[in-house]
C-alpha cells in the first residue's frame, strides 16, 4: 500500500535536530526493526500548524457554534476551570507521589481537593457518602449496580435476580444492570410521557432487586410520583438507582437523596461543565447513602485527625478497585473549580436558566412542530417530525437542515418512546439571541417542509462533504488518504 501525502514535499523538514550528547547505550533488536522505513510526511512546521488549524475550523464546536443535543447537555466550559487545572501543582502531579513525607507534603493539596469536592457533592445530592473513582457517567452506573449486588450478597437476597427500569431510559441503564449480572424489567411510559405507575406496581415483588430512574426523564419531564415509586421498591428491601444525568435541572432546588433514593450517579460533564464529548475524558462520582458506604470502591479520602489526608484502602465490604489512583483527577479538579465558582446561588440559577431556555423554545415552536407532551418541561424539550413526515421530510432531514444553518443538530430518534423525535437541550450557558437565531431556523425548516421539501433532502451543502450514509459513516469510516 502507497502512502498519498497530499502537502508533503521531498526533502522538506520543519524542524532540524541537533546531535544527542547522550550515548546509544541500549541496541533495538534487530527482530523488532521496521523492514522498510517509515513513510512519513515531509512538511515545514507552518505546513503542519496550518493543516490542523484547518481541520479545526471544519469542526463543530461549543467554542464555535450552538450545540443542542438533547440528553448530552453540550455547554460553555468557563475558561479558568482549565486555568486551574493547568497549574503546575496539579497538572505535574503525579499519582504515586508519597502523601505525606517528612518536612511536608507532596499531595496533601489534590487530597484536599478531593475531599472537598466529595463533601460539597454530598450536600449537592443529600446523600451521606461519595466515591470519586469512577471514569465516566456510564462507569459510575456499573459501579451503583455493583453496590446493588454487593449490598443484597451480604443480606442473603440472592434470589433478587431483577432491576426496573423505564422504556426511555438511557440505553446505559439496562446495560450496566445486566454487566452486573441482573435480568432487566422493562415498564411502558403512560400517555403523559412518564412511567406507567400501574404497570410498575404490577412489577413490584421479592425478586426485584431494585430501580434505575432518571427524573426528570430523557422527555424532559418530572415524575410527580417520586416519593411513592421509592416507597414501593424499599417495600420489598430494594435499591433505588438515580441516574444524575439530568441533575442539572434541579440542582440547587431539589436532592436525590431526599426523593429516598439510595445511590445516585453525577455527570459532571453535564451538570457542573467539565469537557464532554469525543469519547472523553469524563468523571461519574457516586454517591450512597450511609448503609451502602462500606462497599464503595477503594480508595477512598479520608481526613485524619490531625486535619491531613490518606487514601483508604482497609475496607472489607468495598466492591474493589474500579479505577487506578485518584480517578480522572482533571476533570474532579475542574468540577470544584465550577462549584466553588458559582457557590449555592449561582446553581439555583443555572437549573432556573435551563428550565426557562428549554420552555422558551417549546413555546416558540409548538406551532410548527408536533409536540407529543405539551406540557411543564425541565431542561430539555422533545418535539416530534411527525407535521413534517405528512411532506416527505424526516427528522433527519431537519437535523441536517440545521448544518447549513450553522447549529449542530438537536438529538434524534432519541427518546424511542417518540416517533421521530427531536430532543432539543439549549442549555443555562446560551443567549436568548442565539436561541432566537435558532428558533428562527426551525421555523425557517419547518416552512420549507411544506414549500421545498427537496431543499431539506440535500442538505447539509454548505460542509466538506453532503449527506452521508451515518451507520456506514460510524462504522466504517474513511479516516486515511492512501491507496
Amino acid at each position: 500500500m502507497k502512502l498519498i501525502y497530499e502537502k508533503s514535499v521531498s526533502g522538506r523538514r520543519g524542524i532540524k535536530m541537533g546531535n544527542s550528547h547522550v550515548p546509544a547505550s541500549i541496541q533495538i533488536d534487530k527482530k523488532l526493526l521496521r523492514k522498510e522505513d517509515a513513510m512519513l510526511p515531509e512538511l515545514s512546521e507552518l505546513d503542519v500548524v496550518r493543516h490542523y488549524t484547518e481541520l479545526s475550523r471544519k469542526n463543530f464546536g461549543i467554542d464555535t457554534n450552538f450545540y443542542p443535543l438533547g440528553s448530552c447537555t453540550m455547554k460553555y466550559n468557563p475558561k479558568i476551570a482549565e486555568s486551574m487545572a493547568a497549574l503546575p501543582g496539579f497538572a505535574h502531579l503525579h499519582p504515586l507521589l508519597p502523601q505525606l513525607r517528612m518536612g511536608g507534603s507532596l499531595t496533601q493539596g489534590a487530597l484536599q481537593l478531593l475531599y472537598d469536592t466529595g463533601e460539597l457533592l454530598k450536600v449537592i445530592s443529600g446523600f451521606d457518602a461519595f466515591t470519586l473513582q469512577p471514569l465516566a457517567g456510564s462507569h459510575g452506573e456499573l459501579t451503583g449496580m455493583m453496590i446493588t449486588a454487593a449490598y443484597h450478597h451480604d443480606k442473603g437476597n440472592d434470589h433478587k435476580k431483577t432491576i426496573l427500569v423505564p422504556d426511555s431510559s438511557h440505553g446505559t441503564n439496562p446495560a450496566s444492570a445486566a454487566i452486573a449480572g441482573y435480568e432487566l424489567v422493562t415498564i411502558p411510559s403512560n400517555d403523559e410521557g412518564i412511567m406507567d405507575m400501574d404497570a410498575f406496581r404490577a412489577a413490584i415483588n421479592d425478586d426485584v432487586a431494585g430501580l434505575m430512574l432518571t427524573c426528570p426523564n430523557t422527555l424532559g419531564l418530572f415524575n410527580p410520583h417520586i416519593t411513592e415509586i421509592t416507597d414501593l421498591i424499599h417495600s420489598v428491601d430494594g435499591l433505588c438507582y438515580y441516574d444524575g444525568a439530568n441533575l442539572n435541572a434541579i440542582v440547587g432546588h431539589a436532592r436525590p437523596g431526599d426523593f429516598g433514593f439510595d445511590i445516585m450517579h453525577i455527570n459532571t460533564h453535564k451538570t457542573f461543565a467539565t469537557p464532554h464529548g469525543g469519547g472523553g475524558p469524563g468523571a461519574g462520582p457516586v454517591g450512597v447513602v450511609a448503609k451502602l458506604a462500606p462497599y464503595l470502591p477503594v480508595s477512598v479520602v479520608v481526613k485524619r485527625d490531625d486535619g491531613t489526608f490518606a487514601l483508604e484502602y482497609d475496607r472489607p465490604q468495598s466492591i474493589g478497585y474500579i479505577a487506578p489512583f485518584y480517578g480522572n483527577f482533571g476533570i474532579i479538579l475542574r468540577t470544584y473549580v465550577y462549584l466553588m465558582l458559582h457557590g449555592d446561588k449561582g446553581l439555583k440559577r443555572i437549573s432556573e436558566n435551563a428550565v426557562l431556555n428549554a420552555n422558551y423554545i417549546k413555546e416558540k415552536l409548538k406551532p410548527y412542530y408536533h409536540l407529543p407532551f405539551d406540557t411543564l418541561c425541565k431542561h430539555e424539550c422533545v418535539f416530534s417530525a411527525k407535521k413534517q413526515v405528512a411532506h416527505g421530510v424526516h427528522a433527519m432531514d431537519i437535523a441536517k437542515a440545521l448544518i447549513d444553518q450553522g447549529f449542530h443538530p438537536p438529538t434524534v430518534y432519541f427518546p424511542l418512546t417518540v416517533e421521530e423525535a427531536i430532543m432539543i437541550e439549549p442549555t443555562e450557558t446560551e443567549s436568548k439571541e442565539t436561541i432566537d437565531t435558532f428558533i428562527d431556523a426551525m421555523i425557517t425548516i419547518a416552512k420549507q417542509a411544506i414549500e421545498a421539501p427537496e431543499i431539506l433532502h440535500a442538505a447539509p451543502i454548505t460542509t466538506e462533504v453532503s449527506r452521508l450514509d451515518d451507520t456506514q459513516a460510524a462504522r466504517k469510516p474513511n479516516i486515511a488518504c492512501c491507496q
